[in-house]
């Protein structure tokens, strides 16, 4: 009955990783998408959406499984370690997403000043699309990605883990509402089928 116990807990611990990473890669699937959208294309048309795929779910079983056989042998090797390491902390998109990030205000700063005159609020505009892109790409996972919980300990261990679950627990709801309830054209649709539904 203890191993079922040790068992269940180190197949819920690699689950967990897996989705870690799985967040972590669909937000590069975000970043790329709408680094394409605003840059230029980086996958063909006609198989970029198969190749998020493999990027958001593929590409993290190319971490886990690595990570998962270290840490058998690491508790083989120690006679029952405790499982510490993380596999997010191994993967790039946090890094990768920073970069895309950077790029993308640079692109958005230079089509605002470049309409300045349409927009007398461009510093505020860009403002809000900073702030708008920071839950969207994941860049608070960049903060706190190398203060693992054994290198943080006192205040800063609270801080860290509030704000990671914090923003991570609501993350989902922000990017809901700043990109499909608060957008005007998915407003409009759902206007149109509330009156179709109300005339049926």
């Amino acid at each position: 009955l203890l191993w079922q116990a040790a068992l269940g807990c180190r197949v819920a611990q690699v689950l967990m990783q897996y989705c870690i990473l799985a967040n972590h890669y669909w937000f590069l699937v975000e970043a790329i998408y709408l680094y394409k959208l605003l840059i230029g294309a980086v996958f063909s048309e006609k198989n970029y959406y198969r190749l998020y795929l493999y990027l958001g779910w593929g590409t993290p079983v190319v971490f886990v499984v690595p990570w998962m056989a270290a840490k058998y042998l690491k508790e083989n090797a120690e006679g029952g370690g405790v499982w510490t390491l993380c596999a997010p902390t191994l993967s790039p998109p946090p890094q990768i997403n920073l970069l895309i990030f950077m790029r993308i205000l640079k692109v958005i700063l230079a089509k605002l000043r470049a309409n300045q005159k349409g927009y007398a609020d461009y510093k505020l505009r860009l403002a809000k699309a900073t702030l708008t892109l920071i839950p969207l790409f994941g860049i608070h996972e960049v903060v706190f990605i190398f203060a693992t919980d054994e290198q943080t300990t006192g205040i800063l261990r609270y801080i860290k883990v509030f704000f990671t679950l914090f923003l991570n627990s609501f993350q989902g709801f922000l990017v809901a509402v700043l990109y499909c309830f608060a957008n005007k054209e998915v407003k409009s649709e759902m206007k149109k089928k509330w009156q179709l539904w109300k005339l049926d």
